[in-house]
């Protein structure tokens, strides 16, 4: 299989979790180079501003190759387009993410004139009950996140809970 040039796996990853490293690492593989696009949000009310999420990115990718760390607020098909992709990587981790995923992907194909593709990865099965909202929801109780994110990032969410 010939490598995709540039790809995108765009995220609000508040907090980076084992998952989104997985999918990462993977699409990592499949590219040239991986942007990992992170979206800011102004509707939401994130536990980690923009610049700690991009900061934390950059930290647990600094070792893979041709990964890139980015901010982005818009819509993803104009950063995808300054950037040079034309693919989009999800992972979905249930039939529930299809359904909404397949929407957005088709909605990005319309609007980018069918200039941009969308790759969906499965997430593997060790970590397709992982979700940032309870990785958040958990550590706000106290509660044990070491199978959830790296050791780096679980000390920096317990931090925002003290």
């Amino acid at each position: 299989m010939e490598k995709i040039n540039v790809a995108i796996y765009p995220g609000s990853f508040d907090p980076l979790t084992l998952g989104h490293m997985d999918v990462i690492k993977r699409a990592a593989s499949m590219c040239s180079t991986l942007l990992v696009g992170v979206l800011n949000n102004k509707e939401k009310s994130p536990l980690f501003s923009i610049d700690e999420r991009v900061k934390i990115l950059e930290e647990a990718t600094k070792d893979m190759a041709g990964v890139r760390v980015s901010s982005f607020d818009g819509l993803l098909v104009h950063f995808a387009k300054a950037s040079g992709a034309h693919v989009i990587i999800r992972g979905l981790r249930a039939i529930t993410d299809f359904d909404y995923e397949l929407q957005i992907a088709q909605t990005n194909r319309i609007l980018s004139n069918g200039e941009i593709d969308t790759v969906f990865l499965a997430t593997s099965l060790e970590f397709a009950y992982l979700s940032s909202s309870s990785v958040r929801e958990i550590a706000s109780f106290g509660g044990d996140i070491s199978k959830c994110v790296l050791p780096f990032v679980a000390e920096q969410i317990y931090a925002k809970y003290e």
